[in-house]
């Protein structure tokens, strides 16, 4: 079970909540795990939890704070559109730096993830932001917005074969600019590691976490540190 706490944006010093959840045994780094266009619903905290049970030190924040605290939405077409208007109003400098605050409340190596909006703004602060060891960027449609940065730390990405909102095409465009990055195909759609979707492929979600995993591991993701 986590906990709520608050960090403060170096952008322009707001105080926003944030979920973290601590390993209960020995500690492998930190990790950012950034929320689908729903917010930190009981799912993302569900997979903070999971992380932190691999021994990663992990913090959800809430990035959509300043247009309404709290905010988690269920899968209706209602919350989805207010999901998606408050990507929209969610400018890229502010998610990098409220990335940025929760990468600053941990102890290194920190790691960062995220899923759907998340999977792009991984992808943004693997550019932008400081003190981070790795990226994996799960289903992230807006990272064709992101084409022209190049990230700083290994990053891998993994997308769905059957996500009819990230045509192949997009896939394409981003490994055409970026050929060094590992980009993975599962057969699934999008949202493939939520339980609580349509799209849930467990053998997909399941490799994709192995991968994950592995490239923490391989960059400082260690038993025992700090």
């Amino acid at each position: 079970m986590g906990e709520t706490i608050t960090l403060k944006s170096p952008l322009d010093g707001f105080e926003f909540a944030a979920y973290r959840a601590r390993p209960a045994d020995a500690r492998r780094g930190g990790l950012v795990l950034i929320q689908e266009i729903f917010g930190v619903t009981d799912h993302i905290r569900e997979l903070a939890d999971s992380f932190a049970a691999e021994g990663y030190e992990t913090i959800a924040p809430a990035f959509y704070d300043r247009l309404e605290p709290g905010f988690a939405a269920d899968y209706s077409q209602a919350a989805i559109a207010k999901g998606v208007e408050y990507s929209q109003a969610t400018p890229w400098d502010q998610v990098a730096a409220d990335a940025q605050a929760a990468i600053d409340a941990l102890a290194p190596p920190v790691f960062v993830t995220g899923f759907c909006w998340g999977g792009a703004a991984t992808w943004l602060a693997a550019c932008r932001c400081q003190g981070l060891s790795a990226a994996s960027a799960f289903y992230g449609r807006r990272i064709t917005e992101l084409n022209g940065e190049t990230p700083k730390i290994p990053i891998i990405l993994h997308f769905g074969k059957a996500d009819a909102s990230i045509p192949m095409e997009r896939v394409e465009e981003i490994r055409e600019a970026h050929p060094d990055t590992p980009i993975y195909l599962y057969e699934a759609g999008h949202g493939f590691v939520s339980d609580r979707r349509a799209d849930y492929d467990a053998d997909s979600a399941r490799l994709a976490r192995l991968r994950t995993l592995a490239l923490f591991a391989n960059n400082g993701g260690g038993r025992s540190s700090a």
